[in-house]
């Protein structure tokens, strides 16, 4: 699906060079207990509290939240377009026993059929989609009445130095590609709560996730690296019944 689209292309391009050393980086693991706690709560509010869910991960990577969705005990999907990123998914399945699909897809046009999921999530995918609102139409389309649409996201602060090693946006596959990329400096949390009121979601509401900001904060300072806050929130909204 990335061949013939050139921007897809150099997308799948980067995170796939990244693959092997992505769960490394700072933030896509989970160390500390205050991490922990803070990942404890942040999938409650995902979750909406509810037990045994069809879960989709759009844009899943290496698998992080389809992981933590199955450690919930949830029946987790994860789907990705990077296809070395999918592969430490499925690595990392067989290694723990997790049982885990890890199909590769487009977020924009998912291979599965109407209302087949509770629970649609991503989490910091929206700014790598060339048709962001295209997605989340996608999105909401797979869910059943009543499931939830979940958006894990932040919004980019200039000020903040980039790492090129570990920021897309710095790399020199993303080079170039800010006119295709319409979210590339993320969004506040009342755009995409108007992005899923625009399509017909209920029960809007969003969270500042200021503990795991927090938690990040006291990780790097611990860890010799330049803290940094960045801005980053939870946004849902529920399919109608």
């Amino acid at each position: 699906m990335s061949d013939c689209d050139p921007v897809k292309a150099a997308v799948a391009a980067h995170w796939n060079r990244r693959a092997p050393t992505f769960d490394s980086d700072f933030g896509h693991s989970i160390t500390t207990p205050d991490e922990r706690a803070a990942w404890d709560r942040i999938l409650n509010l995902v979750t909406d509290g509810r037990n045994e869910l069809d879960a989709l991960d759009v844009g899943c990577g290496t698998g992080f939240l389809s992981f933590e969705l199955a450690a919930f005990g949830h029946r987790a999907i994860g789907i990705d377009f990077a296809a070395s990123m999918l592969e430490e998914a499925r690595r990392k399945a067989t290694d723990s026993g997790a049982t885990i699909r890890f199909e590769q897809g487009d977020a924009e046009n998912l291979p599965f059929g109407a209302s087949s999921f509770d629970l649609v999530v991503s989490r910091h995918v929206l700014w790598t989609l060339p048709h962001p609102e295209a997605a989340v139409v996608e999105w909401v389309r797979v869910l059943r009445p009543g499931g939830r649409l979940v958006v894990l996201d932040s919004q980019f602060d200039p000020k903040l130095p980039l790492n090129p090693r570990q920021n897309a946006r710095a790399s020199s596959e993303y080079a170039g590609l800010d006119q295709w990329l319409p979210f590339l400096g993320g969004r506040p949390p009342a755009d995409i709560e108007a992005l899923f009121a625009a399509h017909g979601l209920v029960d809007i509401g969003h969270d500042p996730i200021t503990d795991l900001v927090e938690a990040h904060y006291r990780r790097m300072r611990a860890e010799g690296l330049p803290p940094q806050r960045r801005s980053r929130y939870v946004a849902w909204g529920n399919r109608p019944n």
